[in-house]
C-alpha cells in the first residue's frame, strides 16, 4: 500500500498520462524520452512554489529557492510561440501532438475555475430552481474552504517539471494536495444530480453519467495540465464525496435556517470573515488565501440574499417546464433563459468592477498606498476585505438585484 501511495504520489504517473494524450516537453526529441534523472531535474526544472523537490536537497548556485519562485510565480508573464513562460523566469516549451485532448482538457480545467463558477451558478438560480442553486452554493462554499486550507496545512508539493509539463502558472504558486478543481467537480456535478433528481424527470442512469463525466473530465484536466499528482486528484474526489455524504442528511435542515432565521444575515457574514482572517499562515505568498476568501464572500452574499428574498416573499422564478421534461423548452423560453443569462452576468460583471475599485479606494486611503500596487494589495489587512466585499456584493446582486432586474424587463 505504501508503495502504490507513493507512486500515485510521483510525477512519473502524470508525465505518462501526458505522454498518452499527445503532450510533450520540447526537449524530448521527436516526443520520446525517458525519464530525467534526479540531477537533471534539479538543474533544470521549471518549478513552482509547490513543485516537487527532494528532501532536504540544497538549493545550488543559481538556482531559485522555493520562496524566490513562489513570489516570482505569481507575477505577470507572456505567453510565448510553441509554449510559456513560467514565472519563475525559465521558458517551458512544449509539444501538442493531439490537439483533441489539449482543447478537451484545456477547458475542462476552466470548469473549475471562477469564469465557471461564476456562470454556471447564478444560471442554475435564474433559470432553474432556488432550491438547487441554494444547495449548491452551500456544499461548494464548505467545500473548497476545506480543500484550500488543507492545502495549506498539508503543503505536499505539485508534480516535478521535467518530466512533467505544466500549462498552467497561476496555480503553481499553490500546494498540491488535495486537488481543488476535482473537490469542485465532484461537488458540483453530483449535488446538482442528487438535489434535482426528484424534482425533474430525466433517467436516473443520464443523470448520474453526466454527473461521472463532468467530474473525470475535471479531475483528468489536472493531470493534463500538470497541476496535480493521480494523488492529490484522487484525494480531492473522495474527500468532496465524504463531505457530500456527511451533509446530505442535513440539506433540508440548514436550507431552512438559511431562509429563515434571524441570526443567518449576521452569522453568513461573521463565520466566514473569521475564518477568511484566521487562515493558516504561510512563509511566502500563496493565492490561496485570496481565493478562499473570493468563494466564501460569494457564498455570504448570495446567502444573505437567499434569506432577504425569503423575509420579503420576492418573487420567484418559474421551474415548471423543467418537471415535467426538457422537451417542453420552445424556442420563446430559451430566448427568456439567455436573456435572464446575459442581462445578469452584466449586471454582475459591473458589480464586481465597482465594488473591486471601491473597496480598493477605500483601503488603499487608509493604508496609504496607490490602487496599482499589487504587493499591497496581498498583505492580509488588504486582500481579505477588498475580495470580501467584491464577492459578497457580487452573491448578493445575482440573488437580489438581477432578479429586481429580471422582473422589471418582465423575464421572471
Amino acid at each position: 500500500m505504501a508503495r502504490l501511495l507513493r507512486t500515485l504520489r510521483s510525477s512519473q504517473p502524470v508525465a505518462r498520462f501526458q505522454r498518452c494524450c499527445g503532450l510533450f516537453p520540447a526537449s524530448e526529441e521527436g516526443g520520446g524520452g525517458g525519464d530525467p534523472s534526479e540531477e537533471g531535474r534539479d538543474r533544470g526544472a521549471c518549478n513552482g512554489a509547490g513543485a516537487q523537490r527532494r528532501p532536504g536537497a540544497p538549493v545550488r548556485s543559481g538556482e531559485r529557492s522555493a520562496a524566490q519562485v513562489r513570489a516570482a510565480v505569481t507575477q505577470h508573464s507572456n505567453r510565448i510561440p510553441g509554449g510559456r513562460r513560467d514565472g519563475g523566469g525559465c521558458t517551458q516549451k512544449y509539444i501538442v501532438k493531439n490537439y483533441f485532448y489539449y482543447y478537451l482538457f484545456k477547458f475542462s480545467a476552466a470548469l473549475g475555475e471562477e469564469v465557471f463558477y461564476i456562470t454556471f451558478l447564478p444560471f442554475t438560480y435564474w433559470n432553474i430552481d432556488h432550491s438547487v442553486s441554494r444547495r449548491m452554493i452551500i456544499v461548494w462554499s464548505i467545500v473548497m474552504y476545506i480543500g484550500q486550507v488543507s492545502k495549506d496545512i498539508l503543503k505536499w508539493p505539485r508534480p516535478f517539471s521535467p518530466p512533467v509539463v505544466k500549462l498552467e502558472m497561476r496555480t503553481d504558486a499553490e500546494y498540491g494536495m488535495p486537488s481543488t478543481h476535482a473537490m469542485a467537480a465532484t461537488a458540483i456535478s453530483f449535488s446538482f444530480f442528487i438535489a434535482t433528481l426528484k424534482q425533474y424527470k430525466y433517467p436516473f442512469e443520464l443523470g448520474l453519467v453526466a454527473a461521472f463525466v463532468f467530474s473525470a473530465l475535471v479531475c483528468l484536466s489536472r493531470l493534463y495540465t500538470g497541476m496535480h499528482t493521480v494523488l492529490d486528484v484522487i484525494g480531492g474526489a473522495l474527500i468532496s464525496a465524504v463531505l457530500l455524504v456527511l451533509l446530505y442528511p442535513a440539506w433540508d435542515v440548514i436550507d431552512h435556517l438559511l431562509l429563515t432565521s434571524p441570526f443567518c444575515p449576521l452569522l453568513s457574514i461573521v463565520v466566514p470573515l473569521v475564518l477568511c482572517y484566521n487562515y493558516p499562515k504561510l512563509d511566502n505568498y500563496s493565492p490561496t488565501r485570496g481565493d478562499t476568501t473570493t468563494i466564501l464572500g460569494a457564498g455570504a452574499g448570495a446567502t444573505v440574499g437567499f434569506w432577504l428574498n425569503n423575509q420579503l416573499a420576492a418573487p420567484a422564478y418559474t421551474s415548471k417546464i423543467f418537471q415535467f421534461g426538457f422537451h417542453l423548452i420552445t424556442a420563446k423560453i430559451a430566448v427568456i433563459m439567455l436573456a435572464r443569462f446575459f442581462i445578469g452576468i452584466v449586471v454582475i460583471l459591473l458589480t464586481r468592477q465597482l465594488m473591486k475599485n471601491v473597496a480598493l479606494g477605500m483601503l488603499g486611503y487608509r493604508y496609504k498606498f496607490p490602487m496599482g500596487d499589487l504587493e499591497a494589495q496581498r498583505r492580509l489587512e488588504v486582500e481579505v476585505p477588498c475580495k470580501f466585499i467584491t464577492y459578497s456584493s457580487v452573491g448578493f446582486s445575482a440573488t437580489v438585484i438581477v432578479p429586481l432586474l429580471h422582473e422589471l424587463l418582465g423575464l421572471m
